[in-house]
């Protein structure tokens, strides 16, 4: 295969593994219990400075350099997206549709002022550098390509404990909550507390996939949050593939990132200069376009949820 190619593929497939991820967290959020999170990619920031400050080697331009071991960092990640998850969700779980969406978003705006303007924490918009990837120094060369199966891994474990999940009365419970709560705190449920489970659950994985893409890309900075590939993405992923159902999770997370990479290909490569960025403003119409036919044509997703196993 052309070293060319084998690069861009392990480039896609990784980046691929991370969407999945955030995918997945997502669904038992919105899918599971029908919560509006639009602040995904607050939670995916956190993730993915709390990796890099545990993980890359001591300086003075940013809190830490502690030295650690990537999966201390991923480790990090997921409690310090869990802990602020526990937290937020303990003002705002209480709050229902619109308002929730409102709120989320307002909360991963402040996180993303936070982390642009506390430069003694993050370095503010110059970013944390060098952060390293798993396994360099054991096999020199092919990073990037023991990085991809580290990836790959981490989505197995996270599919398979998701999808146990699932199949369990925790997320009947939630399920049941997201169709008729009334009913199910009828039954003696303590309705926030699930809600705040879900809420907490799905924002570990979001920190688990910062840290993953913390550690590929090797440098972070603010901007690399943008909420229409941090956040927006994420919902077209998730309601393309089919809400509450974790197959469809996957899928539309290689499907839509395929799009994406693959328009970019096209217009990089059969487009003069100057029409590039305006070919970017239109394959995010197109995103946009797909989500809307498969809302019309399609609203359960490719893959619609199925009734769990009964145990």
């Amino acid at each position: 295969m052309d070293a060319g190619l084998l690069s861009y593929l392990v480039f896609f497939l990784t980046l691929s593994g991370v969407y999945m991820i955030l995918s997945l967290g997502l669904n038992i959020q919105w899918g599971y219990n029908g919560q509006i999170n639009i602040g995904i990619a607050g939670f995916f920031a956190i993730g993915a400075y709390t990796s890099a400050i545990l993980t890359t080697a001591p300086t003075d331009i940013h809190l830490g350099g502690f030295g650690m071991p990537f999966f201390v960092g991923a480790l990090g990640a997921v409690l310090a997206a869990g802990i602020l998850a526990f937290l937020i969700g303990l003002i705002t779980l209480e709050l229902r549709g619109d308002y929730l969406a409102i709120a989320s978003i307002g909360i991963a705006e402040i996180v993303r002022l936070t982390l642009k303007n506390e430069g003694w924490l993050t370095n503010g918009v110059r970013g944390v550098p060098a952060i390293p990837k798993p396994f360099a120094d054991v096999f020199p060369g092919w990073e990037d390509e023991v990085f991809l199966a580290v990836v790959a891994v981490f989505v197995v474990l996270s599919y398979l404990a998701v999808n146990r999940l699932f199949h369990s009365p925790w997320a009947r419970t939630v399920r049941a909550i997201r169709a008729n709560e009334p009913a199910v705190q009828a039954v003696g449920k303590n309705i926030l507390n699930y809600r705040l489970q879900a809420f907490v659950l799905g924002s570990m994985f979001m920190g688990l996939a910062g840290s993953l893409y913390a550690a590929f890309v090797a440098f972070i900075s603010p901007s690399a949050f943008d909420p229409m590939f941090a956040t927006f993405f994420i919902w077209v992923m998730l309601i393309t593939g089919g809400s509450g159902n974790n197959k469809g999770a996957i899928v539309g997370a290689l499907l839509i990132w395929g799009i994406w990479s693959g328009t970019e290909m096209l217009t990089t490569s059969f487009l003069p200069d100057d029409w590039t960025t305006r070919a970017s403003a239109l394959r995010i119409f197109l995103i946009g376009l797909l989500l809307e036919v498969v809302l019309l044509l399609r609203p359960q997703g490719l893959f619609p949820e199925q009734p769990p196993k009964v145990r």
